[in-house]
């Protein structure tokens, strides 16, 4: 079983419900995907190291997933690239 972790942050100038939303979706397409996720988290708003498409701050999720197979961190990654809502995303491989 391959673990991953996936974080992702959302644009700070969203409503606080679509920001919930896109976690949402995104955690949701990951279990659609056959991954079993482990552990979601929103971690709120953060500012962040330096300034990502004018923004300063960021809300991030942190998902952490199972799975037999890469299909679902394939999905998360190309759908974390074409998303607007999303500044940025970052998957790491964990290792046990």
């Amino acid at each position: 079983m391959l673990k991953y972790e996936m974080m992702f942050i959302v644009r700070p100038d969203l409503e606080e419900a679509n920001i919930k939303k896109v976690g949402e979706s995104m955690k949701t397409l990951v279990t659609e995907k056959g991954a079993k996720v482990v552990d979601y988290k929103e971690m709120g708003q953060r500012e962040l190291a330096y300034t990502i498409k004018n923004y300063k701050n960021g809300y991030y999720f942190l998902i952490v997933a199972e799975t037999e197979n890469d299909e679902a961190v394939k999905e998360f990654d190309r759908v974390a690239l074409i998303n607007e809502d999303i500044i940025r995303h970052l998957v790491v491989k964990v290792e046990d």
